[in-house]
C-alpha cells in the first residue's frame, strides 16, 4: 500500500461551509461539467463517470465526521483499490487548513509509472480546492 499526503493549504473559510461542500458529490456537478468527465452522475455519497478510457468509474464517500474528515474509496470499475481522505482543521475563524492523504493498494508496474506524480497530483488537487474556495 502506498501512502502519500499533500501539503497542507489554507482556506479562508469557516470549517463548516467546506465540510458541506466536500461532503455531498452532488455539489461537484459544475466542475465534473468543466472536467469534462463523461456520463456523470451523482448522489450525496456517490458519483459515477467515464474518464480516459475508463468506463463507470465511481468514488464513494464511506465515513464522515462532520466539519473535520471525509473518508472517499473507489467504486465501479476503477483499477486499483485506494482511500482518500480530506482533513480539515480550523485554526482561527476563517482560517481552515486541509490535507488529503492518499492510500493506494498499487501493483509493481503501477508503482513504478506513477511513483513520483502521486505527490504532485495530490498536492495540485489540494491547490485547486483550496483556490476554489479563496477564489
Amino acid at each position: 500500500m502506498v501512502s502519500v499526503e499533500s501539503k497542507v493549504v489554507s482556506i479562508r473559510r469557516l470549517d463548516e461551509d467546506i465540510y458541506k461542500v466536500l461532503s455531498n458529490f452532488q455539489n461537484f456537478t459544475p466542475f465534473a461539467q468543466a472536467a469534462k468527465l463523461e456520463n456523470w452522475q451523482a448522489g450525496e455519497d456517490w458519483c459515477r463517470f467515464d474518464a480516459q478510457g475508463v468506463k463507470e468509474a465511481g468514488l464513494r464517500i464511506v465515513d464522515r465526521e462532520p466539519h473535520k474528515t471525509i473518508k472517499i474509496t473507489g467504486d465501479g470499475q476503477i483499477p486499483f483499490e485506494f482511500f482518500l481522505w480530506i482533513q480539515l482543521k480550523q485554526v482561527a475563524p476563517y482560517d481552515t487548513r486541509m490535507k488529503i492523504t492518499l492510500k493506494a493498494n498499487l501493483n509493481f508496474m503501477m508503482k513504478m509509472m506513477l511513483g513520483s506524480k502521486l505527490k504532485q497530483g495530490i498536492d495540485a488537487i489540494a491547490d485547486q480546492i483550496a483556490t476554489a474556495f479563496n477564489g
